[in-house]
């Protein structure tokens, strides 16, 4: 049947693959279906369900995070994947040593490689790279088997588990299906630069994986230093957004351009909100945030502030099809500088479960709005005393 101008049907679908093949280029990530995606909320639901998916592993864990602490929780991981070593699963970790950077930290690694763990350590200073610190593993994932995989914002720490019963804030996925090959894949990328590379051999493939795993399309967001591929996403979202975007951000420090990009998806009818921190566990990033709030404010664009012990995710859902979640935050040091890992989702029903929880969150949140400026009265109507 030839294509035919005016046809709704057709449009759309010729725009949606418009729209597909845009986000392929700008994110360097194919589309891929087949999928299951589970939304876990907070280190309550996501750690459970981390260590339940290592104790089952039988091949290999390929485990990723930017901050593993030697405390209870850390101490809990440690202990599971040293036991899954010594049963002989190939454990594989990667620790960023300047997010990873605590007292007692030595001989916890070393625990865990005379247990058989293969431990590396991305990016420890060097005399011959004094500026090489700039950029770090941000990553938090684990894929198991090539089976299973996670996705989240959370580090290894008890302050993720929060004070007085209460968490962090923050987000993470469990995901099922031929996008695991790709987390795997991300975490061989990193693997490879700190030391011999993992043999092709043992990675997961794509079509190797469980095809039929779920309905849900999505992308693996993969980033390097300098790539730029999430910034370049994050801005074609916020050019192709029609009616809603809704962003979360731990440490919102926005680029002018992406800034602009929002503004102007704001002016032109579109319901922009942004959810940060009320109080950070970095303080002297607070006032940093908070000094670009009046472009966005004026734009039209909704800022909220949470207002429970720290809110740490990084996600954003569109018009109710689109959402990401993963460890980049909105600025220049994720999407420019660090190593990051994130996952964007194309499906409805997942977009209108991470609109709820969205505007369950924002309950908790106070609205920031302008504050009307005082006209001030002119120097010459001042008596000359007051003067």
């Amino acid at each position: 049947m030839p294509y035919t101008f005016g046809s709704p049907r057709r449009e759309w679908m010729g725009t949606r693959l418009l729209a597909e093949q845009a986000f392929s280029r700008a994110a360097g990530a194919p589309l891929l279906s087949g999928n299951s995606v589970t939304l876990l909320r907070d280190a309550t639901q996501n750690y459970p369900r981390w260590l339940e998916a290592i104790g089952a592993a039988r091949e290999r864990i390929c485990f990723e995070n930017y901050i593993i602490q030697p405390d209870a929780v850390g101490q809990q991981f440690a202990a599971a994947l040293a036991e899954k070593a010594r049963s002989g699963v190939r454990v594989r970790l990667i620790y960023d040593w300047l997010g990873s950077l605590s007292l007692g930290s030595r001989a916890f690694w070393r625990r865990l490689t005379e247990a058989g763990v293969e431990v590396r350590c991305f990016n420890p200073p060097r005399l011959d790279s004094p500026l090489g610190w700039v950029s770090r593993e941000h990553r938090k994932s684990i894929a198991i088997d090539g089976r299973v995989g996670f996705v989240s914002g959370i580090c290894i720490s008890r302050r993720w588990l929060g004070s007085g019963g209460e968490p962090w804030r923050d987000t993470g996925l469990e995901i099922r299906g031929p996008a695991v090959a790709d987390i795997e894949r991300a975490f061989a990328e990193v693997w490879a630069l700190l030391g011999p590379p993992i043999p092709a051999a043992e990675l997961a493939r794509r079509d190797g994986a469980e095809q039929n795993a779920g309905g849900v399309d999505l992308r693996v967001v993969a980033t390097a230093p300098s790539s730029a591929g999430l910034f370049r996403l994050d801005q074609l979202i916020a050019a192709l957004a029609r009616k809603r975007l809704w962003l979360a951000d731990a440490y919102f420090v926005g680029a002018s351009t992406y800034v602009q990009a929002l503004c102007a998806a704001a002016t032109d009818g579109v319901d922009v909100r942004l959810l940060v921190p009320g109080t950070s566990d970095l303080p002297l990033l607070t006032p940093l945030s908070r000094a670009g709030y009046r472009p966005l404010l004026e734009a039209g664009i909704r800022v909220f502030e949470w207002n429970g012990p720290m809110m740490h995710a990084k996600t954003a859902v569109a018009d109710g099809r689109w959402a990401r979640v993963g460890s980049s935050n909105l600025n220049i040091a994720s999407w420019i500088g660090n190593y990051e890992l994130d996952v964007t989702v194309e499906n409805e029903a997942f977009a209108r479960e991470m609109e709820h929880m969205y505007l369950e969150d924002l309950e908790r949140s106070t609205e920031v709005v302008l504050q009307q400026r005082r006209p001030r009265r002119a120097l010459s109507a001042v008596p000359p005393r007051a003067r």
